[in-house]
């Protein structure tokens, strides 16, 4: 660590309050120049990307979330229109809910949000409710799993309330991702259970013509928001998906929208000094070889951002965790993260991170300002923000000291215009660096595959249940019954018996348990 590596590794945006440090990472001046071509090559892949270009050759499809914060930016006015008009159809509706214009069918005010989402449907808007939305005009709950128990439990806390004073908002662009899709029946059964009308207090995000579309039209949802298909679910947060959910909460939207795009204007440079995405992307290739050879872990040292390490879980690992390249060579690409928070993790896996095995680097995240008002004293002269500092400064020194890397964020506060800031850092740094190792990181196709794998399990269990007697049957016996997998037979029917379908009498080895109706 040195005074002088500091001043010439740290990029501030001062308008901002921003800051990056890349002095803890090590990086040699000559690496920039060999990455050169690359560099070039990302820069002008970004570009034509924002100019509609199709960047994701997989699936035919433009990328367009950048246009999201600055729909001049769209390549024509109807993708223009297609950003604006919903912007402003939603900051209506907000409006209308708000005044009670909007309301629920017994009268008075909608009073909470029930949001039934899964991956970046659900995972960008609890980002934004957990950072911004801790004075929300409307507190928002999720389901964001079919856990049916913890749905349950969702229930149970809008119950107090009512659910008579809920509006729920369904996600999905498809309409036909199951996860979502059971969200939504089994509080459509929830609120028949109550005697209410679930489509008069509900709301869908989604595609035009999708199933949800037209379930919304069948069942009388209050009103539809467009999702269109040039956005991904994981960089969808600042479109309809998150921005539904920020306005009915009474999020100032315009501020994130405000920062994403500032931090767009300053990583459109093609200057890797000045661009602090470039400059991420690039730390990630130094570390981990250009090939994910070592994790990134991302400490927050803020409460309010606890989800963001979370958040970038799915932003990075669904966008860079590839087989193949562009070319169609295999590469098997990825960066790992995780995370939870500072100074929580001093007391977790900081241990290892410190004198464990060295297989990462540490993205600290610093928030400045430590609270709202003053602060009371908990030592002499000592403050519980001067602690977080500290904990901030040590860790990040005792981490370099044992050989460990670590890039420094820091912003003064942690408020819609940062928070704005720190989405668009993270989706430039990931769509630069798949950029540098070619590869496509605008499709899933490893999402699509667990998603198929899982509806062969699912007929397999159906097939399972119909050859289920009152007799003692094995899973080999069924296994034989159904042409299938003998331990495949055994998962469903141990399945079944744990929800009360079946009787299970366990033997010695799996091979000896048998089931019956």
């Amino acid at each position: 660590m040195s005074w002088q590596s500091y001043n010439e590794n740290l990029l501030r945006y001062p308008d901002f309050g921003f800051s990056i440090d890349f002095s803890l990472m090590d990086i040699e001046p000559s690496f920039y120049q060999t990455m050169r071509a690359k560099i070039d090559r990302a820069f002008a892949d970004i570009a034509e990307l924002e100019a509609g270009a199709i960047a994701n050759p997989d699936e035919g499809r433009m990328v367009g979330h950048y246009w999201l914060r600055n729909p001049e930016l769209a390549p024509s006015a109807e993708l223009k229109h297609a950003i604006t008009e919903p912007l402003d159809a939603l900051k209506d509706f907000a409006r209308k809910v708000h005044s009670g214009e909007v309301a629920p069918p017994a009268g008075g005010l909608f009073e909470q949000i029930l949001l039934i989402g899964i991956g970046g449907s659900a995972l960008g808007p609890q980002l934004v409710a957990d950072a911004v939305g801790s004075s929300a005009r409307l507190p928002i709950f999720f389901f964001d799993n079919t856990d049916p128990a913890g749905m349950d439990g969702v229930i149970a806390r809008l119950k107090p309330v009512g659910l008579e004073k809920t509006i729920v908002l369904v996600i999905s662009k498809s309409g036909g991702t199951p996860e979502t899709r059971n969200g939504m029946l089994e509080a459509k059964a929830a609120w028949e259970h109550a005697g209410l009308d679930f489509g008069k207090h509900t709301v869908a995000v989604t595609g035009s013509g999708s199933k949800l579309d037209n379930f919304a039209t069948e069942h009388g949802f209050i009103t539809r928001f467009p999702m269109e298909d040039w956005v991904g679910g994981r960089t969808s947060v600042l479109s309809t998906v998150g921005l539904v959910p920020a306005a009915l909460q009474g999020i100032d939207i315009d501020q994130l929208l405000a920062g994403a795009a500032a931090m767009d204007a300053e990583t459109r440079k093609p200057d890797v000094k000045a661009n602090a995405s470039m400059q991420l992307a690039l730390a990630w290739h130094h570390a981990s070889n250009g090939k994910g050879e070592k994790d990134m872990v991302v400490l927050p040292y803020k409460d309010s951002l606890v989800l963001f390490s979370k958040y970038l879980q799915q932003l990075v690992m669904e966008s860079l965790g590839k087989e193949l390249d562009l070319d169609g060579n295999t590469v098997h690409q990825g960066l790992a993260v995780y995370g939870n928070k500072g100074s929580t993790d001093q007391h977790a896996y900081i241990q290892q991170l410190r004198d464990g095995v060295n297989n990462f680097f540490a993205t600290f995240i610093e928030v400045r300002k430590g609270r709202e008002g003053q602060s009371i004293e908990v030592e002499p002269g000592t403050t519980s923000a001067d602690y977080l500092q500290g904990f901030l400064r040590g860790t990040r020194k005792a981490l370099h000291d044992s050989g460990r890397k670590s890039v420094t964020i820091s912003i003064p506060e942690v408020n819609g215009f940062q928070l704005g800031l720190l989405i668009a850092l993270f989706e430039r740094a990931v769509s630069f660096y798949a950029s540098l190792v070619n590869i496509n990181a605008y499709h899933q196709p490893g999402v699509e595959a667990g998603k198929k794998a899982a509806g062969v399990f699912l007929e397999l269990l159906n097939q399972v249940r119909g050859h289920l007697t009152a007799e003692h049957k094995t899973a080999e016996q069924i296994a034989t019954e159904t042409s299938a997998d003998p331990e495949d037979v055994y998962h469903c029917l141990v399945h079944l018996a744990a929800n009360g379908e079946a009787e299970h009498s366990i033997g010695v080895i799996p091979a000896e348990d048998t089931f019956e109706l």
